[in-house]
């Protein structure tokens, strides 16, 4: 078997057998496959697309580059939610001690921000001290003691998807539906996961910026998960404007925390909603309740009593976090003394926000709907830089549209369930 004769049928649009992609992943895994090799093949499935038994195939092959990590003896269903990203997307934050305190274990593997969304592993890394590169020792240590662990990916956990992670990036192909499943799977499902719910976002702050590229890669997940043995199910949640308030890793965590604490802004009341959604979801999953709704009461009933808290105190004193930040976020996680006022040009109602114009730290006053007189604030830029901040808030206030009449449509922030 030879690496071109792989690339060939790939690019006149075979089907590839499962042999003949095991047969690469080993050789990317290896080194024995040079990267001109696995460039070509990545861009001949971006181009031709995979079958079902072909995605299955990658994705299994990617799974078993690496060690599968291995938490049987661990009482507990385990489950992980993931997104695809999207500005001020956060959620992780909130569903993994939701999760934890309703009774689940929650491996984590997260990422770093791509492109103009953010990472939850960057946003943690505001904690001071707060480790996100465990060993898998420690990994299994911090589980134990608190019930979830988020950590990011070792070299241990699929190294396949490391190598085609890179090479898909210098090489525009990071597009292709088929790679994107089989990395997102292949990390998920070497964590050892009974299930898994992930959250497919649509709209300009989006990946995935059309509705019908969202459900067609939403689908391709819960099929591909289902077809590994990861009960899955994904909903296609709304990315047109920023979730909730805060954008930007410190004003993020800030938001996420005063939440877990009950201080609830109406303006980041998406996150909270969305993220009680997520969790409810992996509770019905590993069918620790019979239905959606006793699931959402189970989530809410932890929520509500401070067990969410009491769970993310314990993960970041677990994972050398200053746990001080709990009690006082504001002073643990300050705002920089240098603020720029962004505000509105003229009168009239936000009907769109072009939220890939920000990155940097952000608090929003206003959402799509909003009705805004001239000057009225729209938000605050945060930046200890006078020239940068000075220059975000020109840029994320041209990224407001305003008009005279409010957009008749209303947006609802889960879209879809696919299932």
């Amino acid at each position: 078997m030879r690496p071109q004769d792989i690339i060939r049928k790939k690019r006149d649009g075979a089907e590839l057998s499962r042999e003949e992609i095991e047969f690469f992943v080993r050789g990317v895994t290896s080194g024995e496959i040079a990267d001109y090799q696995s460039t070509a093949l990545l861009m001949a499935i971006f181009l031709n697309g995979m079958t079902d038994a072909e995605q299955s195939a990658l994705t299994n092959a990617m799974l078993h580059s690496g060690d599968i990590l291995d938490f049987s003896d661990i009482p507990k269903p385990k489950a992980d939610k993931h997104s695809t990203g999207g500005v001020g997307d956060k959620t992780s934050l909130l569903i993994a001690p939701l999760a934890a305190a309703a009774g689940i274990c929650v491996p984590m593997i997260s990422g770093r921000g791509l492109g103009h969304t953010g990472g939850t592993l960057d946003k943690l890394e505001s904690i001071p001290d707060y480790r996100v590169n465990l060993s898998l020792k420690e990994f299994r240590a911090v589980l134990d003691r608190c019930g979830f662990a988020m950590n990011g990916q070792t070299a241990e956990i699929a190294p396949a998807d490391r190598k085609l992670y890179s090479l898909r990036d210098s090489t525009a192909t990071v597009e292709a539906i088929p790679l994107i499943v089989a990395s997102i799977i292949s990390k998920k499902g070497a964590a050892g996961l009974d299930a898994m719910v992930i959250d497919v976002k649509t709209g300009s702050g989006a990946f995935m910026r059309q509705d019908d590229r969202a459900r067609e890669l939403a689908r391709a997940l819960v099929k591909t998960g289902n077809s590994l043995g990861v009960r899955s199910q994904a909903l296609i949640t709304d990315m047109n404007q920023p979730l909730g308030q805060a954008v930007g890793n410190s004003v993020e965590v800030l938001e996420c925390i005063e939440l877990l604490r009950g201080e609830i802004k109406e303006g980041a009341r998406p996150v909270l909603d969305l993220s009680i959604e997520l969790a409810a979801r992996m509770v019905t999953l590993v069918e620790l309740e019979p239905s959606i709704d006793a699931a959402r009461a189970r989530i809410n009933r932890v929520y509500e009593s401070g067990a969410a808290l009491e769970c993310f105190r314990a993960n970041v004193e677990a994972q050398g976090g200053d746990p001080r930040v709990c009690d006082e976020p504001a002073k643990i996680l300050p705002l920089t003394e240098k603020s720029f006022k962004v505000e509105s040009p003229r009168s009239g109602f936000v009907i769109k926000v072009d939220t890939e114009e920000m990155s940097v730290g952000f608090i929003a006053d206003v959402k799509i709907g909003s009705e805004l007189q001239t000057d009225d604030l729209i938000g605050t830029v945060f930046s200890a830089d006078v020239e940068r901040g000075r220059r975000a808030a020109k840029r994320i206030s041209s990224a407001y549209e305003i008009a005279n009449q409010r957009s008749p449509e209303l947006l609802s922030l889960i879209k879809e369930v696919i299932e």
